[in-house]
């Protein structure tokens, strides 16, 4: 049986911690970041840990990355 190959897409938009929990990104925080506030920019910047129910899946897929 071949190899489990990691999920090209998620390489960039997900990181593995030491202790094994996901981080990701949030949305919004591309671009028109005129118009919003410091604070909601500040609270963007933030990377959350994934919720638990989507971990299980997201490693399945990340299972290559470090």
């Amino acid at each position: 049986m071949p190899k489990m190959k990691t999920h090209s897409s998620l390489k960039g938009r997900f990181k593995i911690t030491g202790t094994g929990k996901v981080r990701r990104y949030k949305a919004y925080r591309n671009h028109l970041l005129s118009h919003k506030s410091q604070r909601q920019k500040r609270n963007l910047a933030t990377s959350p840990v994934m919720a638990a129910g989507d971990v299980n899946r997201m490693k399945q897929q990340l299972k290559n990355l470090k």
